[in-house]
């Protein structure tokens, strides 16, 4: 069937990204996976006798290069100008990267996969963040592509691959264990093992050591279910007993086989497993077993995850504030970090962009409040640490990225770079709009870009701790040649930042140094995604941690869409 194989690859179907320069990015365990379906409606008419024979054709684009390449492809469904694929595209999810995608609709006409011998139906471009992020994580859009037709719509569904979620919360006890130490009973504790494809076995979890006593209880834990039979539930766990020595020469007492299946019936007469110990069976004709380990509670526990909320409805807000004091040097000079450059972003310009077009999927009305600090305004030069960019207080919000770059460039020629450089004053202005929606509605992201050292930095830790309470995170890139230490204090990461002997709640605060995503060749797309992702990758586990804190659950996600179908009609 024409769609199940590509030439040049091996094995049908190719669900899975290419490897190429893409992977300078991914190196990092993708953070979930999602499922893509794909619905057309009014699809263009290419055949005479019948309705066209619709395909959809995935590509993704390199981040370096701009290639595109094929990505995977849908079936063919015949006869239709509303098809709705059963095939799905499976892809790896990363919140701090910019996936664009392009889906190519053809109308087949033979068995051919050389897509030039079929018509061009059209096309849509987006983001795999626009498709998560629209409501229901279900995004419709235009099919455009060939002039002065109107070429109906696609709609994308995104659905997160949920097998890899699950924890569970077991306890166990074990009865009549063999007396190990001379002058006591043992001290019993167990070792979890899964085992691989290949036979051997890699150590899971280890429960804690209960001193002196053969009929141990065992405090309940939780582990994941990736982590212990990833995710195979009929995949062989091991677990080993041992007498616990102080000189770690822990003594075998023996070892049971079970599985995840097994395990999930819970406490009943499957799950009292008799230890063995080999040893002893081969030498002793009278051996029974060496005591015996019992579940006593199994509970399975289903880990919500970023795009739960992002799909029942969840708001990501950002916005922007950027340094205007006199250390960036004379905008007008080439040397200035705020020069404006008419052929390429300066340092500001390309750490909004790189962030912001990210974040952006995520707000449904993209309009985003844009802040300045450290500049004398017009007409009477005073000092401000929170003006707004448009020069409109009142309502300081821009259009998109676009709009908040045309502001910016906009005041930079009508306010002065002056000083100090304060903080403090922009994270209460985000704080301020956080604390007023603490129902996991919203989560709001400060991108502070800034050339230097901090003048109000005991402020700006108060800020800082007050904030962790708050459904926000701030992310600062530094510019220009400076040192930076003050900014990884305000990080957290290796000290939890503190005011006044308070400490922060959360570690809400990530920094990068800008100069270190310059790229030597030239190659600022490459760099640009490179910062994006370190900034943005630690925003899921901010927000998740703010929601668990809070006991906040996602909202139900709106049900599912099937859109009408529109039966044209024709004029006789």
């Amino acid at each position: 069937m024409f769609g199940l194989e590509k030439p040049g690859r091996s094995g049908g179907f190719p669900n899975m990204a290419c490897v190429g320069d893409f992977n300078v990015l991914s190196s990092s365990i993708p953070a979930t996976k999602v499922e893509l379906t794909v619905s057309c409606r009014n699809l263009l008419d290419r055949d005479t006798f019948s309705k066209s024979d619709p395909i959809c054709v995935l590509y993704t684009q390199a981040i370096g290069n701009k290639e595109w390449r094929e990505f995977g492809r849908t079936e063919v469904i015949d006869n239709t100008l509303n098809p709705d694929f059963v095939r799905k595209f499976i892809m790896d999810y990363f919140f701090e990267e910019r996936e664009n995608l392009r889906f190519d609709f053809y109308d087949v006409d033979s068995k051919s996969p050389n897509l030039s011998k079929h018509d061009f139906l059209g096309q849509m471009f987006c983001t795999l963040g626009e498709i998560v992020g629209s409501q229901g994580s279900r995004l419709q859009k235009s099919i455009v592509g060939i002039p002065g037709k109107k070429c109906g719509t696609v709609i994308v569904t995104a659905e997160e691959l949920g097998c890899c979620r699950d924890s569970v919360l077991m306890q166990f006890c074990a009865n009549k264990l063999d007396k190990k130490d001379f002058f006591g009973k043992s001290d019993p504790f167990l070792v979890f093992y899964r085992s691989n494809e290949d036979g051997s076995f890699t150590i899971c979890h280890k429960t804690e050591v209960v001193k002196n006593t053969l009929n141990p209880v065992w405090q309940a834990f939780k582990i994941s279910v990736r982590a212990l039979c990833n995710g195979d539930y009929d995949r062989t766990i091991k677990v080993e007993v041992y007498d616990w020595d102080r000189d770690g020469s822990h003594d075998f007492i023996g070892e049971f086989t079970t599985s995840y299946r097994e395990l999930s019936r819970g406490q009943s007469q499957f799950n009292v497993y008799e230890v063995i110990n080999p040893k002893k069976k081969g030498k002793k004709k009278k051996y029974v077993n060496s005591g015996t380990v019992t579940l006593l509670s199994f509970l399975i526990e289903t880990e919500v995850s970023f795009l739960d909320y992002i799909k029942g409805g969840t708001q990501i807000n950002f916005t922007v504030a950027i340094d205007f004091t006199a250390s960036n040097g004379n905008p007008s000079q080439p040397t200035s970090l705020h020069y404006m450059n008419p052929y390429q972003l300066n340092a500001y310009g390309m750490a909004l962009k790189a962030v912001g077009e990210i974040i952006q999927d995520y707000d449904s009305d993209k309009m985003f409040p844009a802040l300045g600090f450290g500049a004398r305004l017009p007409p009477d030069g005073r000092v401000s640490h929170e003006f707004a960019l448009n020069g409109n207080p009142q309502n300081p919000y821009c259009h998109g990225i676009e709009g908040v770059m045309e502001a910016y460039y906009r005041s930079l020629k009508s306010v002065q770079l002056y000083g100090p450089t304060n903080f403090a004053p922009v994270i209460n202005h985000v704080a301020r709009y956080a604390a007023s929606v603490k129902d996991g509605s919203q989560y709001f992201v400060l991108l502070i870009i800034t050339d230097g050292v901090i003048s109000d930095m005991a402020q700006t830790k108060e800020s800082i701790v007050n904030a962790s309470k708050l459904p926000m995170s701030i992310i600062i890139v530094g510019v220009g040649p400076a040192e930076f230490d003050a900014m990884e204090e305000l990080d957290g990461d290796i000290v939890r930042i503190s005011s006044r002997g308070k400490f922060a709640e959360r570690d809400i605060v990530q920094f990068v140094p800008f100069r270190d995503y310059i790229d030597r060749s030239g190659n600022h797309v490459l760099s640009m995604a490179r910062l994006a992702k370190d900034v943005l990758a630690e925003i899921p586990e901010q927000f998740l941690s703010y929601m668990r804190v809070r006991g906040i659950k996602p909202s139900p996600a709106p049900p599912p869409y099937t859109p009408p179908i529109h039966v044209l009609q024709t004029q006789i």
